[in-house]
């Protein structure tokens, strides 16, 4: 049988009152699709395990969010999981539990996740990007860049990886509405010192 953990609870009682339904619809739905998942809390969020790591879900000042860790492997013929965040683990930002997906939808998708783990399957590795300069800075985000000193003097001070993680997040946007709203995103967090994956980032 899967395990409840109260951290979870805990979670999901403390979230804004819109997201308490969509977290709790989530889980169920985890439970549904493997009955011997494990819960925790990984990187301050909520993380479903079983023979490795399934998935995950979130909540934030005005969404929450879900996603599967091996998305890209899924059989995803509904597209459930589509999203233009570069996180397999946002797929989507619901503000009301009627936007989520379709139980079944979900549940078959993360029972196809619970297979993977049964037979052992990884996600190809990254290639590592530590080591590699950064892409050109787009003209669009340089321009950005200029009207904002404080986002400005932290992409300078990033470190080739981060510089990285940004310009391929706003390059990587198939829609130029997509793009200007990632522009802008980008300028916000970096005005706070904020990395592009700050939100799953461990909190000290």
């Amino acid at each position: 049988m899967g395990m409840r953990s109260p951290d979870v609870d805990a979670y999901i009682r403390n979230a804004q009152p819109f997201a308490q339904p969509i977290l709790t619809r989530i889980r169920e739905r985890f439970h549904r699709g493997c009955p011997g998942v494990q819960e925790k809390l990984k990187w301050s969020v909520p993380s479903f395990e079983y023979k490795g790591m399934l998935g995950g879900m979130a909540a934030f000042k005005h969404h929450a969010t879900w996603g599967l860790w091996k998305a890209s492997l899924l059989n995803d013929t509904r597209r459930v999981l589509e999203t233009d965040a570069s996180s397999p683990m946002a797929a989507g930002k619901y503000t009301d539990v009627s936007q989520l997906p379709p139980e079944e939808d979900m549940v078959e998708l993360i029972r196809q996740a619970v297979e993977l783990n049964e037979r052992g399957v990884k996600l190809p590795q990254r290639r590592r990007t530590a080591d590699r300069p950064p892409p050109k800075t787009p003209a669009d985000l340089a321009a950005a860049l200029k009207r904002n000193a404080r986002a400005a003097a932290t992409f300078t001070n990033f470190s080739a990886s981060h510089k990285r993680q940004y310009i391929e997040w706003i390059t990587e946007a198939r829609q130029e509405r997509t793009r200007r709203r990632r522009v802008a995103q980008a300028i916000e967090w970096m005005a706070q010192g904020r990395p592009r994956n700050w939100k799953y980032m461990r909190r000290k």
